[in-house]
């Protein structure tokens, strides 16, 4: 059974937090809290996170400066960061929140549906990864534990069940291009894309060895 998928929640508001949770309740999520931006990046050295919520304004190391950090690890910087502030905020603060590697910018008070929506999005990205991830691991076992018979062909046990399992994901992988088309979410497109890359791989893989 896979871990449930993380989402980092990070506010030094208390009350802010318990209200990202709520929101998040209906979704198949681990929600996990950071009250500053140096807890933030204290969590993101040991746990594997789908997305961060990061609000911009926090006292000592504000959104920023803690996005800043993220994109500049490894480990981190491909995790998509949606910022959070209040409305009236200084008029560029959403272009210093694409500038520093924000997947989108939201305002506070924010429509509930809107957030579990956009929520929702990359986290499914990020399951289509993982999975992904896992069918290329299954592939690879699988060149490698059958050696040829005397024919020279290779005995294909799992392909079927993998060009089952990449089917699926292409399917999903067709809805969400649906919704980088209509705008809603405009950090979409660069990883949409990266992961069309990679499922078209291993089809061309699996096509070669069917």
């Amino acid at each position: 059974m896979p871990d449930r998928t993380r989402v980092l929640l990070v506010d030094d508001r208390e009350e802010n937090l318990i209200a990202l949770e709520a929101i998040l309740s209906s979704l198949d999520v681990v929600p996990m809290r950071a009250r500053s931006g140096e807890e933030a990046l204290k969590a993101l050295l040991s746990t594997e996170f789908a997305l961060i919520l990061l609000d911009v304004r926090m006292p000592g190391m504000d959104g920023f400066e803690t996005a800043a950090h993220i994109k500049r690890r490894e480990r981190t910087r491909n995790i998509p960061i949606i910022f959070l502030t209040v409305v009236d905020s200084a008029p560029d603060y959403a272009f210093r929140g694409y500038a520093a590697g924000a997947v989108d910018y939201l305002t506070k008070p924010f429509d509930p549906w809107v957030l579990r929506a956009k929520v929702s999005v990359f986290v499914e990205l990020h399951n289509m990864n993982r999975r992904l991830a896992e069918q290329a691991a299954l592939l690879r076992e699988q060149l490698a534990a059958e050696l040829p018979d005397q024919s020279g062909e290779r005995p294909a046990a799992l392909l079927p069940e993998l060009s089952r399992r990449l089917t699926a994901v292409e399917t999903e992988l067709g809805r969400l291009h649906d919704l980088a088309r209509n705008g809603s979410t405009p950090g979409l497109a660069g990883p949409l894309a990266d992961l069309t890359d990679r499922i078209a791989h291993l089809r061309a893989a699996l096509d070669a060895l069917g």
